[in-house]
């Protein structure tokens, strides 16, 4: 049965019941029609459904899907009722909402119902057309529409129409074969189903509900015309038309087939429309479009590939046809070509002072950013002629410390307009090159879109998160990034939808990112490296009262009738935030202000002072201590690490433990905690410089012999690697051997040969930084970090913690272990490692140095 979509139905309102209409292939209803054993008496009364755009025609099947609660009603009154028939009848106007019985059609058909279903929308109905009626009167309009019917019968055939009545059922059938022939809106099989359908009267009105392309007012006339001559003639008259359409039709293509080519149907379609807009008087429009994209690419300022381009691309437009699909695609083209910003700058604010007023405005501390910038300004304001090359700025450094808000507020103070693109998950070489135009739907790259969002060629451009960019099949963004990067390749950056050199020497394009590590060498090397450490207490303290107060205290229009104490502020940087940048501290500071704006709008208080205790009722009870360092390290065996992640710096415990080895196999080492290859080797040297110095460490000397030793470092659903762990393992290992605790409020991080000489590593700031926030008083580097740390750590720090540099591990036992060890000599410069008084050169605490070297 071949399913066919005519129209929507609708019953007394909008168009909510979506209903399909099906007709039943001829020879297949008429047989359903024949299986009846009589005509179902027509009553004198019956509920009418209006139809939208919809004639149904007796001996047509369709199914019908009813939503409403009065339609449904309707139906079960209708089927409760024992004669399961309704009366359909199209409405006149299909735009109307409410119809009334003034605006339905007089002649309908009586349905019955064959088949009911519940579905979730309603019931869902079979219905077949009966026999047409005509309306006499309507009885009821509420809640549904019931009217009193005349049922229309077929006038009988004379017999000396007879031989006319077959000649038009014969030339309807063969219209009908042919129509099938040439329409591909029919299937090939129903060509055969006339032959099975002898009753002129059931074949018309079955073709009539076939043809695709008749609208519901032909379909209304027909079934308005009783009798059968001139409904057949009617018929025929409208098939006859759509055959002649159909052949002309199937003729013009077939003789474009043979005998034009691709261009030759071009050139004469184009010929074709062109009279036709010349007889109509459409040129004119054509040729004034054309004429304003000519003159805006003459005043673009395009350089002349560029403009030679644009105006080779508008002569193919003024020659195409608006209805061909690549009218759009060059149009698109050229829109883009005259909207870029090719000569149009924004001046800099040259101001020193206003823009490091700026600067310090928006942002607290970041001195390096702020100094970098306004050594740009500095050289662009001696070098007027505006050839100072643009730096390109990589701010790294952990979450919520302001990398992205920073390239804002350069913008803000170099007065140039701001574009960001995140680039955070970007697998495709296109979202920076672009498409080629040849694609469908092709447009620029990220960088050209944002050139043109700014509407000027020297934007400052944030590219957000570029170290998560991901390469896959369809090419490497990295790559694609290494000629936007570059000064001497972007001056001429070729998107590969515009195909044409931009000027990008004079953006200046800041970069984001969270670690160094996952960004390709050669991208890496065209970038100014800006690392940006986490902040420090006081810092966070003077940015939420600077900025994160005022600024959440205005979001939530509570101005200054909310207000925090000095203690209240620093109670939340300690106690409900451990994090390198202020994003939580927001969200706390936020969370403050709602519970108080709720206070106040509850008529509770006129203002809310925010103080000690108010903090612990909003937030509960503080969520760090600084205790976990102090009790972690309460016996022999457990050492506290440094650890720096794209978070941030961290503490990190390092335990060790031993077990009874049996006599009859070797005692082994078990490493746990979801360890890397390095951080596994670093345990395996840390234990053979143990067992080397067992004398000097006061270990039993068969203590390994007899016991199996086990490492692991919590937090064993998280990864973990690196050199920088190995003095932990050998503190953690020989604190365990020789039944020592560590020293409490003490970490240290450094990498270890089994020679025991202590070796420098990275991250020292974000370490130290982690550290101070968990609550540790002393730090153990290597010696050749002391620079790291005199430079890079804040005085705030410096003032807090005590850094002891070391440079062998006898050392760092010296300090870290309870009761200490004597330093072992270490060979310097050729020499025993002894002052010249022969005392054993001790490790450098910070407050140890010379006056020189010493930090206030």
């Amino acid at each position: 049965m071949r399913r066919k979509k005519v129209a929507e139905v609708t019953e007394e309102t909008p168009a909510e019941n979506v209903v399909e209409v099906t007709t039943l292939p001829l020879g297949q209803a008429e047989a359903e029609f024949e299986g009846e054993e009589t005509k179902p008496v027509i009553p004198e009364f019956l509920n009418l459904l209006p139809l939208r755009e919809v004639v149904i025609f007796p001996v047509v099947v369709a199914p019908l899907s009813v939503g409403r609660e009065n339609s449904i009603r309707l139906v079960n009154e209708s089927m409760t009722g024992g004669n399961r028939l309704i009366a359909v009848a199209c409405m006149k106007d299909p735009g109307i909402e409410t119809p009334g019985i003034d605006d339905i059609y007089g002649i309908g058909t009586v349905v019955a119902i064959r088949m009911m279903a519940q579905v979730q929308e309603g019931i869902r109905l079979i219905v077949q057309g009966i026999q047409r009626f005509e309306i006499v009167e309507a009885v009821q309009t509420e809640p549904y529409l019931r009217v009193k019917v005349r049922p229309i019968e077929d006038i009988p055939v004379p017999e000396e129409d007879l031989m006319e009545i077959e000649a038009l059922r014969r030339n309807i059938s063969d219209l009908f074969v042919r129509m099938v022939a040439l329409s591909g809106d029919l299937p090939d099989e129903m060509a055969s189903m006339p032959g099975n359908v002898p009753d002129a009267a059931t074949l018309t009105d079955l073709i009539a509900a076939q043809m695709p392309r008749l609208t519901y007012q032909q379909r209304q006339e027909m079934l308005e015309i009783i009798d059968l001559k001139p409904r057949m003639a009617k018929l025929m008259e409208v098939m006859s038309q759509e055959v002649k359409l159909l052949e002309l039709g199937s003729k013009l293509q077939s003789e474009v087939a043979q005998e034009l080519g691709k261009s030759q149907r071009e050139y004469y379609l184009r010929e074709q429309m062109r009279q036709i807009q010349k007889e109509l008087g459409e040129g004119d429009d054509r040729t004034q479009e054309v004429d304003e994209l000519r003159a805006k690419i003459e005043e673009a300022g395009m350089p002349e590939e560029a403009k030679k381009e644009a105006t080779r691309e508008l002569d193919r437009l003024s020659r195409m046809n608006p209805a061909a699909p690549e009218y759009n695609v060059t149009r698109t083209y050229l829109d883009w070509m005259v909207s870029m910003p090719w000569q149009v700058s924004t001046p800099d604010n040259l101001d020193i002072e206003k823009v490091k007023e700026i600067l310090d405005a928006d942002h607290y501390g970041l001195e390096k950013v702020k100094d970098r910038i306004l050594e740009y300004l500095s050289v662009r304001k001696f070098k007027k002629d505006g050839t100072a090359r643009q730096p390109i700025l990589c701010f790294v450094g952990p979450p919520g410390v302001g990398k992205t808000s920073l390239g804002r507020s350069i913008a803000t103070a170099m007065g140039r307009k701001f574009v960001r693109v995140s680039l955070g998950g970007v697998r495709d070489e296109a979202e920076i090159r672009g498409h080629r135009r040849t694609y469908i739907g092709a447009l620029p790259g990220q960088v050209i879109q944002g050139i043109k969002r700014a509407e000027t060629n020297n934007p400052v451009f944030l590219m957000d998160e570029v170290d998560k960019i991901t390469s896959d099949f369809r090419g490497d963004p990295s790559s694609a990034l290494l000629e936007v990067l570059d000064p001497e390749q972007n001056i001429a950056f070729r998107d590969h939808y515009l195909d044409v050199p931009f000027n990008l020497s004079n953006t200046l394009f800041v970069m984001t990112a969270n670690v160094l590590d996952t960004i390709m060498p050669p991208l890496r090397d065209r970038m100014e490296i800006i690392e940006l450490s986490g902040y420090t207490e006081q810092e966070k303290i003077a940015i939420a009262e600077r900025h994160l107060i005022p600024k959440q205290t205005e979001e939530h229009g509570v101005g200054k009738k909310v207000t925090f104490t000095p203690e209240a502020v620093e109670a939340i940087v300690r106690g409900y935030t451990r994090e390198a940048g202020v994003r939580n501290l927001e969200r706390e500071i936020a969370n403050i202000c709602r519970k108080a704006t709720r206070r106040l709008a509850e008529g509770k208080a006129k203002s809310v002072k925010i103080k000690l205790e108010t903090v612990k009722e909003y937030l509960g009870a503080p969520r760090y201590e600084n205790e976990e360092a102090l009790t972690r390290v309460d016996r022999p065996g457990v050492a506290t690490g440094m650890v720096w992640t794209p978070m941030g710096g961290d503490i990190i415990f390092i335990e060790a433990t031993a077990m009874p080895s049996p006599s009859n196999r070797p005692s082994s080492l078990t490493i746990t905690g979801q360890l890397g290859d390095v951080m596994k080797e670093s345990a395996q040297a840390a234990l053979s410089y143990v067992r080397a110095h067992m004398v000097e460490i006061g270990a039993p000397a068969d203590f390994y012999e007899k016991h199996d030793i086990h490492i692991h470092v919590p937090a064993g659903a998280i990864p973990k690697d690196g050199p920088s762990a190995g003095i932990t393992m050998v503190t953690a290992l020989a604190s365990l051997f020789s039944g020592r605790p560590v020293k409490p409020l003490l970490s240290m991080t450094g990498e270890v040969t089994l020679s025991g000489k202590v070796l420098p590593i990275g991250g020292v700031k974000e370490k130290a930084l982690g550290a101070k926030r968990a609550g540790i008083t002393t730090i153990i580097v290597p010696e050749k970090n002391r620079k790291d740390v005199m430079e890079d750590l804040p005085e705030e720090v410096m003032k807090e913690v005590r850094f002891e540099f070391v440079r062998d591990v006898s050392e760092v036992l010296a300090l870290a272990l309870e009761g200490g060890i004597e330093p072992m000599d270490l060979p310097k410069n050729g020499k025993s490692d002894t002052d010249k008084r022969g005392g054993k050169r001790k490790s450098h605490a910070v407050n140890e140095l010379p006056p020189s070297s010493a930090v206030h």
